[in-house]
């Protein structure tokens, strides 16, 4: 095992505070799944903006009850990083990732601190309870032009590193379809990787797969404006599907706008079953033997 010396975040409380929080009030938990399902991208340690957040042991106790036993805990910044690890050191049911948010990129460029901390997540990424480098990737929506390269620089040394390291990788992409393939076609894919939140057509869900990946939907699929990312999923074959929370944000219909966690899980699966008209218990084992394919085995 690495060592991993600076990981010092306490796990008893969150690390970040989302900014978007527009109703405080939890959504109830929904039917349990016939058969259970990870989530493949959380935050578990960011409290709503209100300091409501939940601890690891009632984020774990909520979702196993509806049939989500496992989670891939996403670290995007130093601090949640270290926190990520330790949390799937202490918690059979929990994996992490690791990376730099590509907005976190262009301010760390910017202070001349990108290649310290990219030199940080690589130890983190060493770390045995380390199966995704992610979320990487680009983000032109927050970013400026001002801030690509540092971006696109920081996103080619992700790839390289979960290549090096045999790690999943974990790609977000928001309004830059063009420049995500162009740079794995320039660095070349990793043996698994991932659309975490997958935001694209039915086009760019066919490149993608063309190029190995699986495809990871989020409760934006469940959205009423979603009939492109709907037609994705159905154009995606069922053993590259997988689901995801993103939590807490993106919470799914119908508590659109409330805090979102994996014991929600099941909307989403409800929902995606609904639009690829298959049978709910076949698409949760489809997901679930996705989940370990692309993610090197079970856990938990």
């Amino acid at each position: 095992m690495t060592d991993t010396g600076g990981v010092t975040e306490p796990l008893d409380q969150p690390v970040r505070t989302r900014r978007d929080t527009r109703s405080a009030e939890r959504p109830p938990a929904p039917d349990p799944l016939p058969y259970p399902v990870v989530d493949n991208h959380c935050h578990l340690d960011m409290a709503g903006s209100d300091g409501d957040w939940l601890s690891i042991e009632e984020a774990l106790a909520r979702s196993s009850a509806v049939g989500v036993p496992r989670i891939v805990q996403i670290g995007c910044e130093l601090p949640s990083a270290r926190w990520s690890v330790q949390a799937a050191r202490e918690y059979d049911a929990l994996v992490a990732g690791v990376a730099l948010h590509p907005n976190e990129a262009p301010l760390l460029a910017e202070r001349g601190e990108l290649d310290d901390a990219l030199a940080e997540i690589a130890e983190l990424a060493g770390d045995e309870q380390v199966r995704v480098v992610g979320e990487t990737g680009l983000d032109y929506f927050r970013t400026g032009e001002e801030g690509r390269a540092a971006q696109q620089e920081s996103f080619r040394r992700h790839v390289v590193l979960a290549k090096d390291l045999d790690r999943t990788l974990q790609i977000h992409d928001r309004d830059a379809h063009d420049d995500v393939l162009r740079i794995i076609d320039e660095v070349g894919a990793p043996e698994r990787w991932v659309m975490h939140c997958f935001s694209g057509d039915a086009a760019f869900a066919e490149a993608c797969l063309e190029r190995g990946a699986y495809l990871s939907f989020s409760g934006t699929v469940t959205f009423k404006n979603a009939d492109p990312l709907r037609e994705a999923l159905r154009t995606t074959p069922t053993d590259r599907v997988l689901v995801e929370t993103d939590a807490p944000f993106l919470t799914p219909t119908p508590h659109r706008g409330r805090p979102n966690a994996s014991y929600l899980v099941p909307l989403t699966v409800r929902s995606m079953a609904d639009t690829l008209q298959h049978d709910l218990a076949d698409l949760c084992r489809a997901i679930e033997t996705n989940t370990f394919a692309a993610y090197g085995g079970p856990w938990g």
